[in-house]
């Protein structure tokens, strides 16, 4: 098979490559150029995997911000309240495991049509737990459970997709950028729950309608994603690492993975920055509420948290897209990640410091969420050939079972406070809360991974080297592929 070029340079290239025939025969290793194509549906495809990322992560930290409302309605403690967040983070484990797997063997089609039907399952069911025709009782909270649970099925499935939907359907310019604009309509859904629910529920009686809105967008992407996703693969390859199936099993792998000491930091930094995350969105309010901020300006924080971290990974997918400085640009964010992380600890235990702590999410948000896609992208260079849904899916994995401890860590850790003439909190059981041990603890654990990133993460970019060994591709000129070849 020879590559294409203009006859301007067709005997150029011919004796260029009688010179040099190692050179020629890397360049046509991963096919031809002419066989690299894009199509305009994957745009289709990206907006339906943004729209169930989003709505699953509103289902995710649906009650999270009304949590004490919640609490009353359904006549139970915030330690049950904080389950419907916590299920999420167990039951992705096992299914984390069971996604990769359906990514990366089944393939993209059926990983999105399966997440799309659970999803809008998982929102229906909690709306039973508000209907008398469907009462259980004192046992109505049952029903969220179940809910969060089938929800919580969904989510591997949607969070591991958005690699594997660049990887396939993108050009190498614009895998990046993809890959972020899904990832972070994850946090988009966290900064709408954040926004929605306490303006939705200000009074416990208002627990129904909330539940009814947040149904809405499951329904609309199990529609769309059910009639207008037929392929789990383009006709024609967009990449030259698209262009051959040359991923282990899902089982080699793992083992691959495990002999490899780059991913394996990797995984472990992010996975805990993920688990840190976790923490900070599902238990902001209560951490807040104890000093006398109210609900509403827990809500505020964590959009502005979202907010600056859609800004932030707008950015810096854009640069490293152009760049391709994945290393650099992740541990210089997380160092200042930890920076913030540490601000929050302090001021959050302080009263009247609005404009301070709105400022320091703010800053929390924009470095910390923009290392979440490039930290994805660079587990994929780290990991080639490993498929994506593996490479990615097991560092979300890993940042499950660590916030699941981590949760578990900051409310063992809090202590009942005595007077709380300030705090807003509104409990059936228990009261005000004391979290500064336990914000302390997530300051110093950001900190550790931060400076441990920095000094024991190096890696090679696999994927783009083997791709720079092919002499086409979309984004190149005839021109760049007769100085490849000379090269």
């Amino acid at each position: 098979m020879e590559v294409a070029v203009p006859s301007s340079i067709s005997s150029s290239a011919a004796s260029l490559e009688r010179i040099v025939p190692a050179a020629a025969a890397a360049a046509t290793d991963l096919g031809d150029c002419s066989a690299f194509k894009v199509y305009k549906r994957r745009w289709f495809l990206l907006a339906v995997v943004c729209l169930l990322n989003c709505s699953n992560a509103m289902l995710w930290l649906t009650f999270a911000p009304v949590a004490d409302k919640t609490a009353e309605h359904f006549h139970t403690s915030l330690d049950m309240v904080n389950w419907l967040s916590l299920v999420y983070l167990l039951i992705s484990v096992p299914f984390g495991l069971l996604g990769i797997w359906i990514l990366d063997t089944i393939g993209l089609k059926c990983a999105v049509i399966l997440c799309a039907w659970l999803n809008m399952v998982g929102s229906i069911i909690r709306i039973f737990s508000v209907i008398s025709i469907f009462s259980l009782g004192s046992m109505n909270f049952a029903y969220l459970l179940v809910g969060q649970c089938l929800s919580a099925m969904a989510q591997p499935l949607i969070c591991f997709a958005p690699t594997k939907l660049a990887a396939l359907w993108f050009p190498e310019h614009q895998r990046a950028t993809a890959n972020m604009i899904a990832s972070m309509s994850n946090p988009l859904g966290l900064l709408i729950a954040n926004l929605l629910s306490p303006a939705l529920v200000k009074e416990e009686k208002d627990i129904p309608l909330m539940l009814g809105v947040y149904a809405g967008p499951a329904v609309l992407a199990c529609v769309l994603a059910t009639v207008g996703v037929h392929e789990k693969v383009p006709p024609t390859p967009p990449s030259a690492s698209a262009s051959h199936s040359n991923s282990p099993t899902f089982c080699g792998g793992l083992k691959m993975l495990m002999r490899n000491k780059p991913y394996l930091i990797l995984a472990f930094c992010f996975g805990a920055g993920i688990a840190l995350f976790t923490c900070y969105t599902a238990l902001l309010e209560q951490i807040l509420c104890s000093n006398g901020y109210s609900n509403s300006f827990a809500g505020l924080s964590g959009a502005l948290f979202t907010v600056c971290g859609l800004i932030g990974a707008f950015l810096l997918g854009l640069y490293v897209d152009r760049t391709k400085a994945f290393t650099e640009s992740t541990k210089i964010c997380l160092c200042l990640t930890s920076l913030a992380c540490i601000a929050f600890a302090v001021v959050s235990q302080f009263r009247n410091q609005v404009y301070v702590l709105a400022t320091v999410s703010s800053l929390f948000g924009f470095f910390g969420f923009a290392t979440y896609p490039i930290a994805m992208e660079l587990a994929v260079e780290c990991s080639y050939p490993v498929g994506e849904g593996t490479s990615s899916g097991l560092i979300f994995v890993t940042g499950q079972v660590l916030g699941v401890i981590v949760m578990v860590l900051a409310q063992n850790l809090t202590t009942k406070m005595k007077e709380a003439p300030f705090s807003t909190c509104t409990v059936v059981e228990g009261g005000a809360q004391d979290w500064t041990i336990s914000t302390l603890m997530m300051a110093g654990l950001c900190s550790f991974i931060a400076c441990f990133y920095v000094i024991a993460f190096h890696t090679n970019y696999r994927r783009i080297s083997t791709e720079t060994s092919n002499a086409c591709s979309l984004n190149k000129t005839d021109d760049d592929v007769a100085v490849t070849a000379q090269q």
